[in-house]
C-alpha cells in the first residue's frame, strides 16, 4: 500500500468511541485490530526506509569519516513527516480498508 498518499491526519484527532466500536461491538477489539495493523505498517515502512537508505550506505573501517548525503537526509525527513503507523491504521479502520475476522472459539 502507498502510505505516502494516505488521508490519515499527521497529528492525533478526537474520535467518537461509539462509532469506532460499531463494527466489532467492543472498543478493546477495535484497539487490538488497529494495533496489529499499525505493527504491520510499521514493519513495512521500516523495511522500505532501510532499503532506500541502503543505497547510500558507505562501509569503511575509519569511524572518523562521516559523510552527510543530502538525498539521504531528505529521504529520512520525508519518512519522519509521514503520519504515525497507529494513525494510518486507525484511518484505514474508519475507511473500512482493514479486513479482520474473529477466530472460531468452538471448533
Amino acid at each position: 500500500m502507498d502510505y505516502k498518499k494516505t488521508q490519515a491526519p499527521v497529528s492525533t484527532i478526537t474520535r467518537d468511541l461509539n462509532k469506532l466500536e460499531e463494527k466489532t461491538g467492543n472498543i478493546y477489539e477495535t484497539v487490538i485490530i488497529c494495533a496489529k495493523r499499525a505493527n504491520q505498517i510499521s514493519v513495512e515502512l521500516k523495511h522500505e526506509l532501510n532499503s532506500k537508505l541502503e543505497e547510500f550506505a558507505y562501509y569503511t573501517d575509519n569511524l572518523e569519516e562521516v559523510f552527510e548525503n543530502r538525498e539521504q537526509i531528505e529521504i529520512s525527513r520525508f519518512y519522519e513527516r509521514l503520519p504515525k503507523p497507529s494513525l494510518i491504521a486507525l484511518q484505514e479502520y474508519v475507511d473500512d480498508k482493514i479486513y479482520f475476522r474473529e477466530p472460531d472459539a468452538e471448533e
